[in-house]
């Protein structure tokens, strides 16, 4: 199942889910080349806190992304590059956070894809009280653990766990349906494609 998501772009997803899980468009790639698809491990943190996110790392499972309610805060980093070492040196896939990072240069170089709000020079604290596992909301979007996450350069798209074989074939058959119409439509250069035009344009 995780092979044929990882083949998916969001685009195709978005269509299968009708754009109801799409996260909010703010939230993009610290690179635009990064595309992940895996499991989601929820953080729900305090503004301004990231101790949670430590623990998340701890208990992540290889190719779990870490998907971090940090309440859309652009003050605080919820990591930076050693917390993003740590995460990739467990097999993290990534990361997905509503709010910012720091550090995103030295991300880049590590390779570990980062999807948030922005970035910031500013430390998150460490007091506690961040929780793991919780239901939380990310982009608009409601996330729990098991869920799956794809991220790529378009944005982020969330699958309700219980849903994914559903959304993946409905997806696939999309991807198909729009490499049949893109052949069609060009296959014999502006001929078929005003023909194509003729055909949708009333």
């Amino acid at each position: 199942m995780l092979a044929r998501l990882k083949k998916l772009p969001t685009t195709a997803i978005s269509d299968a889910t009708g754009g109801h899980t799409n996260v909010d468009a703010l939230i993009k790639p610290l690179h635009n080349q990064w595309h992940i698809a895996g499991r989601a491990l929820t953080v729900q943190l305090p503004d301004a806190e990231n101790g949670a996110v430590l623990e998340a790392i701890k208990e992540a499972r290889q190719g779990d992304i870490l998907v971090i309610d940090a309440k859309g805060n652009t003050n605080r980093a919820v990591a930076g590059d050693f917390v993003a070492s740590l995460a990739k040196g467990v097999g993290v896939a990534g990361f997905v956070v509503d709010g910012v990072i720091r550090d995103s240069r030295a991300m880049i170089e590590m390779d570990f894809p980062v999807f948030a709000r922005g970035t910031t020079t500013g430390a998150g604290f460490k007091h506690g009280g961040g929780k793991l596992h919780v239901p939380i909301a990310i982009g608009g979007v409601s996330v729990q653990t098991g869920d799956y996450i794809v991220a790529d350069a378009d944005g982020v798209v969330v699958i309700p766990q219980q849903d994914i074989a559903a959304i993946i074939d409905k997806a696939e058959a999309k991807l198909q349906s729009d490499e049949q119409r893109e052949q069609e439509a060009h296959a014999n250069g502006i001929t078929s494609i005003r023909a194509y035009l003729n055909k949708v344009v009333k």
